[in-house]
C-alpha cells in the first residue's frame, strides 16, 4: 500500500501518484476531492485513474457539484460515500449510481441501525422536514463511546451525531449541516454548509468557510471567509455575491467578506466554525 506522508496537500501530485502507483482503492475527503475536481482539464488528461476501482469518501460533507465532477471523471460504479458518527452510533452508505437517483443524499442505513430526525423535543418528524439526526441501533444495549468533556445526546437509545437533516420517504438520509453551525438570521435558518458549497463552486475560490456574526436587527448576518486560488483569475466581493445570487436565495447571501490566505479547514476537511466565529467575536473586522 503506498504512503506518501505530506504536510501540504497537491492535487496534482496526488493525481501523479495514484497514476505511478496504478492505485486501485483510494480514500479521498471532499476537500481534496474538490480541489483535484478543479484543476484545469488538460492537467487532468495527463493521469489515467482507469486503475481506481474504488473511491471512498467520508469525513465531511460533499458538495453537489464536487460528488457530480467525480462521476463524470471516473463514474457512478467506483465511487461509494459512507456516512456516520465518529462516536460509532451508526452507519449509512450510498454509492454513485444511487446517488445519481437520490442527487445530495449521503444514503441510507446499514443493517444494524436506522436513522431517526427528531425535534428539540425528541419527537420523530416526517419525511421532508429538517431536524437533528439520531442512529437507533437495533440492540438497545448497544452504547457509542464519546469525547470526555462533550456533550452526549441521547433520546432513549437513540445517540446523536449532532447533524441537522431529512429522510425522505424512502428513507434516503440527506444532510443540511451541524447543529452548531446553523445560523438564524430575521427568523430564517441558513445553514453555512449550502453557502460554502455554492461559493466553492467558483473557479477562483479554493476554500471558503461561513458563520454567523451577532447583529443587533437580525440577530445574525451571514460572514464569509474566501481563500481565493493563486493559479486563478482574482475576484472581488460584488462579483461574489453576483456568482452566489444565481445559487442561493437572496436572503442567504453573505452580508460581509473577509479574505484570507490561510487554510479554512483542516486535513481532514473539517471546517471550526464555532472557534472561528469566536475568534472574530473577540476580535471585529474594522
Amino acid at each position: 500500500m503506498p504512503c506518501h506522508p505530506d504536510p501540504k496537500f497537491d492535487p496534482e501530485e496526488t493525481l501523479r501518484l495514484l497514476d505511478r502507483h496504478k492505485v486501485d482503492w483510494a480514500f479521498l475527503v471532499p476537500t481534496m476531492m474538490g480541489r483535484m475536481a478543479k484543476l484545469p482539464p488538460e492537467v487532468r488528461a495527463r493521469y489515467d485513474l482507469s486503475h481506481l476501482n474504488m473511491l471512498l469518501h467520508s469525513a465531511s460533507m460533499c458538495p453537489v457539484w464536487v460528488k457530480q465532477a467525480w462521476i463524470d471523471w471516473i463514474g457512478p460504479d467506483k465511487i461509494l460515500e459512507g456516512y456516520g458518527g465518529t462516536e460509532a452510533q451508526g452507519l449509512t452508505f450510498i454509492t454513485g449510481a444511487e446517488w445519481l437517483d437520490h442527487k445530495g443524499s449521503v444514503g441510507r442505513a446499514m443493517p444494524g441501525s436506522k436513522v431517526l430526525i427528531l425535534d428539540p423535543e425528541g419527537r420523530e418528524l416526517p419525511p421532508g422536514e429538517v431536524g437533528e439526526i439520531f442512529f437507533l441501533p437495533d440492540d438497545p444495549a448497544t452504547k457509542s463511546y464519546h469525547y470526555i468533556g462533550a456533550e452526549r445526546r441521547e433520546v432513549g437509545a437513540a445517540g446523536s451525531v449532532a447533524d441537522m437533516g431529512w429522510l425522505d420517504a424512502d428513507g434516503w438520509l440527506y444532510i443540511a449541516d451541524r447543529r452548531t453551525d446553523l445560523i438564524v438570521s430575521g427568523g430564517a435558518n441558513i445553514y453555512p454548509a449550502e453557502v460554502e458549497g455554492a461559493l466553492e463552486a467558483h473557479p477562483s475560490i479554493l476554500s471558503s468557510l461561513v458563520i454567523g456574526l451577532p447583529d443587533d436587527d437580525l440577530i445574525a448576518t451571514v460572514h464569509a471567509l474566501v481563500q481565493l486560488d493563486p493559479e486563478q483569475p482574482a475576484v472581488d466581493a460584488e462579483a461574489i455575491k453576483a456568482w452566489l445570487k444565481e445559487r442561493i436565495a437572496i436572503f442567504k447571501l453573505p452580508r460581509s467578506f473577509e479574505f484570507v490566505s490561510e487554510n479554512l479547514r483542516d486535513d481532514a476537511g473539517k471546517a471550526r466554525r464555532s472557534q472561528v466565529r469566536e475568534e472574530r467575536i473577540k476580535t471585529p473586522l474594522l
